[in-house]
């Protein structure tokens, strides 16, 4: 069987997803080695043990697990981490949270930032790499998701951040120094809803999903603990879901100066910032 001959198998057995042809393209390219432009080669052949382990991973997909989790890393902004079971897979939609950043502060400042429910720490080690002169404090609880926290920060090798254990619900921030800028994205699903779901995203933690009952518990910490540490005219920046931001704006008011939304490429309100 030739590479190409593989490449429309895998594409037909990945039907079932909406996007076969980048799934493919993904699994060649990073766990079986064959890059973009060897795939219409009708010379290239796979031997036995190559199909096998295809297969293998066409059957995983089939059973719902990411193709994130199978690679083992993703992309995010213009960083690749790890990821994995139990930790949160970056998502485009966050990205806007960097750009927010770059909006608000020259990359020269010297920033002290905090990514809450860090997860990969996508967020906090995106900043600490294009702010070089910024104190990066990264918190996260749970044990999976931490221990990607600190796959990440060694594979990036960033010595600007500062990981943490801890709960965002109960913690000393007077360890910490005042912030310039706090980002998050935490649990937002509202718990009735988390069943609903699709069956990839249910492989990923529920911890990293499940926002209480309407979604908004960590929005009410965030509000009621951390605005605290931010200093005069600092920020606060979090991910959301649809049509949170308005309840989000209630549970911060009489804290904030200046709110702006921002909507994502669904015309989604996505982020919520506040000018502290």
């Amino acid at each position: 069987m030739t590479v190409n001959d593989l490449y429309r198998y895998s594409v037909n057995k990945l039907s079932f997803s909406d996007c076969p042809d980048f799934e493919t393209m993904c699994i060649f390219n990073d766990i079986l080695g064959i890059k973009k432009e060897k795939i219409n080669s009708d010379e290239l052949f796979f031997d036995d043990a190559l199909v096998n382990k295809l297969e293998c991973i066409i059957e995983r997909r089939k059973n719902g697990e990411p193709l994130q989790y199978i690679i083992g890393e993703w992309d995010f902004y213009d960083m690749t981490f790890c990821v994995g079971d139990g930790v949160l897979i970056p998502r485009p939609e966050t990205e806007a949270l960097i750009d927010f950043v770059f909006e608000r502060f020259d990359t020269e400042e010297k920033i002290v930032v905090y990514d809450l429910c860090a997860g990969t720490g996508c967020l906090g080690l995106t900043v600490a790499k294009h702010y070089k002169n910024s104190e990066v404090y990264l918190i996260e609880k749970e044990d999976k998701a931490y221990s990607y926290l600190l796959k990440n920060q060694k594979r990036h090798q960033l010595n600007n951040v500062s990981i943490i254990k801890g709960d965002i619900f109960n913690f000393d921030v007077s360890q910490l120094p005042e912030a310039d800028l706090i980002l998050s994205n935490p649990p937002y699903i509202p718990s009735a809803e988390i069943s609903g779901l699709q069956r990839e995203v249910l492989y990923e933690p529920l911890t990293a999903l499940d926002g209480g009952s309407d979604g908004l518990n960590f929005y009410r910490a965030l509000a009621e603990v951390w605005t605290s540490k931010i200093k005069k005219d600092g920020f606060m920046a979090m991910e959301c879901g649809e049509r949170q931001t308005n309840d989000i704006a209630v549970i911060f008011e009489g804290k904030y100066i200046e709110k702006k939304v921002i909507y994502d490429f669904n015309n989604i309100d996505r982020i919520i910032t506040f000018r502290i």
